[in-house]
C-alpha cells in the first residue's frame, strides 16, 4: 500500500507534464495539418519534398528512392538545386520504359534533425540510394549523369550500409528516437517558458524533477521485477 502511495505521489509530475504535452501537441496538430501537406513535387513529378511526417510512408510504396540531404544555407547545395531536378526528370524517363521505378526526393537535413542524425549526416549535400531497408551511400563526383548511373546501373557496385548501422537498423533507429526525445525536450520547455510564461529557471527545475522521478520510477519497476521471490515449499 505504502508503496503504490509512494508511486502515484511520484507519477504525479508526469501527470502535469502530460497535460501540458497534451495541449502543445494539440496546437502542433493543428498547425501541421494546415502548413504540411502530403509530399508534393517540386517542378517536376518525380521529386519530391519529404519530411519526418512522410518519409517513411513514402519509401515503403515500393519504389526505390534517390533521396538528398541538402541545408538551405549550403551553396554547393544550392548550385545543384536545377542539375538534381534535371536527375529527376532523367530518371522519370527511365521509368516509362522499366519495371524498377525510381523516384527522386529532397530532406531539408538542417530542419529534420532526427531524420539527419537517423542517417548519419556530417555535410551537405549528400545522396542515397533506398530500396526498401537496403541503403547505399553515392560518394562519386556530384553530377547528373553519375547520379543517374547510379541510381539505376551503378548502384550493385557498391556495398550497402551494414544494415546494424543502417537508418533501418537498430542503431539508426536509436539514433533518431534519442534526436526525437531531445527535440521534444527542448520544444517543451519553450512551451513552459513562452506559452505558460514560467520562468526559464522554474521551467528548468520543473523539467530536471520530472527527469529524477522518471528514473527513480525506473529504478523501483527494475527492483520490483528482479526482487526474489520467496520459495513455496
Amino acid at each position: 500500500m505504502k508503496l503504490g502511495l509512494k508511486l502515484l505521489t511520484l507519477l504525479i509530475p508526469f501527470l502535469v507534464l502530460g497535460c501540458c504535452y497534451a495541449e502543445n501537441a494539440k496546437l502542433e496538430s493543428r498547425s501541421e495539418a494546415s502548413n504540411s501537406p502530403p509530399p508534393e513535387s517540386k517542378s517536376t513529378n518525380n521529386l519530391f519534398q519529404l519530411d519526418s511526417r512522410n518519409f517513411d510512408s513514402s519509401i515503403s510504396d515500393g519504389s526505390v528512392w534517390l533521396v538528398e540531404f541538402y541545408a538551405p544555407w549550403c551553396g554547393h547545395c544550392m548550385r545543384f538545386e536545377s542539375q538534381y531536378e534535371l536527375v529527376a526528370k532523367k530518371l522519370q524517363l527511365l521509368n516509362e520504359s522499366s519495371d524498377r521505378i525510381i523516384k527522386v526526393g529532397k530532406v531539408d537535413g538542417s530542419a529534420e534533425k532526427a531524420l539527419s542524425s537517423r542517417f548519419s549526416i556530417k555535410g551537405y549535400p549528400v545522396f542515397f540510394l533506398i530500396d526498401g531497408w537496403t541503403v547505399r551511400q553515392f560518394e562519386g563526383q556530384r553530377s547528373v549523369d553519375a547520379l543517374v548511373k547510379f541510381s539505376a546501373e551503378e548502384y550493385t557496385d557498391v556495398e550497402p550500409i551494414p544494415f546494424i548501422n543502417s537508418p533501418f537498423g537498430p542503431m539508426g533507429q536509436l539514433r533518431s528516437i534519442l534526436m526525437s526525445m531531445g527535440t521534444k525536450i527542448l520544444d517543451m520547455y519553450e512551451y513552459l517558458v513562452e506559452e505558460k510564461s514560467l520562468t526559464p529557471a522554474i521551467a528548468s527545475i520543473f523539467m530536471g524533477g520530472v527527469g529524477v522521478m522518471a528514473g527513480v520510477i525506473v529504478i523501483i519497476t527494475v527492483g520490483l521485477l528482479l526482487e526474489p521471490k520467496p520459495k513455496v515449499d
